[in-house]
């Protein structure tokens, strides 16, 4: 195509247009452009500058234990096909434990299988001699010299109607290393399953280790729970077997105890479909509790100084009652780290509890058919059993708490 020519002068202007008649050549507002460039630059560079700073103090706070400073204590994989002694001792008893559970522990409610150990909770009636009706009335259980408690009302039971005395409903099972692994500071990791079923409560946990080197009965030593679920359904209004807690149970008193926990929860499926790592690890400055990894922390705390310490967290109050006198409450661990009572050796427990009367199934939730506060707790538990009992897998595979391995370590010296 041609070229097109190029546009004529305009005929309307008298004379050509002088810099005079263009004031947007004029250097006007210059000084406004630069001010207004320099400050966006300057805030830019304190943008990049604060972010820094977050990065920086993420990083710094970030508390870990090296894996080149810890030395492997105890792995177990469960692939000899019984229960490993030299790891693990059995809890039989048939007292609640603390708890008031309904549960008997016994040794053939434990066993080993296809390189899992499971933790399989049974139904009483299925084993006690006149069955169900023997749960309320004639029925009666004896543990003989498997009973592992010195409290010998825990060891036997005898049902009787008049008196709405029952016979554990349920029976299940409870294992931990005490006297044969115990640590303080390093990192657990236990590989699990939950079981499904109303009711259930499985749970990792530890106790403090020797009752000469600690600072006094519970819960003045400390408790840590690792892991604990209920096996109710995700439709179940307290935490049912789409969520797991981790906690700390410490204080002066049994009757002032601080309480500190977290959870983590899965918003597909439950925690009872599969495998998971459950895992604890702290030293002198810090603890954490978490999921499969660090980025699902259910808890985690540092304890640097006195301010951190788990004695200023708790706030405890000046004085509080103790049976029926009033008391002045002391700091038992004033002579020690901040963060006491955790600074002892440990044992490791797992185990699975059916109810109880603790708080940890709320009164009212969930059809729950007993009260924490009745002395007939047990019995109507064990009264509503085809209804609870109705939810509990029939597969020995979905019914139990599974525990795939455990790995313990410890501060290498």
């Amino acid at each position: 195509m041609p070229k097109a020519p190029a546009p004529h002068p305009s005929t309307r202007l008298q004379q050509k247009l002088t810099n005079e008649d263009k004031p947007w050549l004029k250097d006007q507002g210059k000084g406004r452009s630069r001010l207004s460039w320099w400050l966006t630059f300057l805030c830019l560079l304190i943008g990049v500058g604060v972010a820094g700073v977050i990065c920086w103090r993420g990083y710094s706070s970030q508390f870990l234990i090296p894996d080149s400073k810890l030395c492997l204590l105890m792995e177990d994989n469960f692939d000899s096909g019984d229960l490993n002694t030299d790891n693990w001792g059995y809890e039989i008893e048939l007292g609640g434990f603390g708890n008031g559970e309904f549960q008997m522990t016994t040794k053939d409610n434990v066993f080993v299988r296809d390189g899992n150990l499971y933790i399989h909770p049974t139904l009483t009636s299925e084993s006690i001699d006149g069955g169900y009706d023997a749960i309320f009335d004639g029925g009666e259980w004896d543990l003989g010299d498997d009973c592992t408690t010195n409290n010998k009302t825990a060891c036997t039971v005898k049902a009787n109607k008049d008196r709405g005395k029952v016979v554990n409903p349920v029976m299940s099972g409870r294992i931990n290393t005490k006297g044969k692994v115990e640590m303080a500071y390093g990192r657990i990791e236990v590989v699990a399953k939950l079981p499904k079923g109303d009711w259930l409560w499985p749970a990792i946990w530890m106790l403090p280790a020797d009752a000469n080197d600690t600072y006094g009965d519970w819960p003045v030593s400390g408790e840590i729970d690792i892991m604990e679920a209920r096996g109710n359904s995700e439709e179940y209004g307290a935490q049912g077997r789409n969520y797991v807690r981790s906690s700390l149970n410490y204080g002066p008193l049994e009757s002032v105890i601080n309480k500190m926990y977290g959870w983590y929860s899965t918003k597909h499926g439950t925690l009872a479909d599969g495998f998971h790592t459950y895992a604890v690890e702290w030293d002198s400055q810090f603890m954490r509790f978490y999921t499969d990894t660090r980025l699902n922390a259910m808890l985690e705390l540092r304890t640097r100084n006195e301010q951190e310490s788990f004695w200023t967290r708790g706030d405890f109050p000046e004085t509080a009652q103790n049976g029926s006198a009033q008391v002045v409450v002391t700091n038992p661990y004033e002579d020690s780290w901040p963060n006491a009572p955790f600074d002892k050796p440990f044992y490791l427990i797992i185990d699975v509890a059916a109810g109880g009367t603790s708080g940890w199934f709320p009164d009212n939730v969930g059809d729950k058919p007993w009260y924490d506060g009745s002395l007939s707790a047990m019995y109507d538990f064990a009264y509503s059993q085809d209804t609870w009992s109705a939810t509990w897998p029939d597969s020995e595979e979905e019914r139990a708490f599974r525990i795939d391995s455990v790995k313990m370590y410890e501060m290498c010296s």
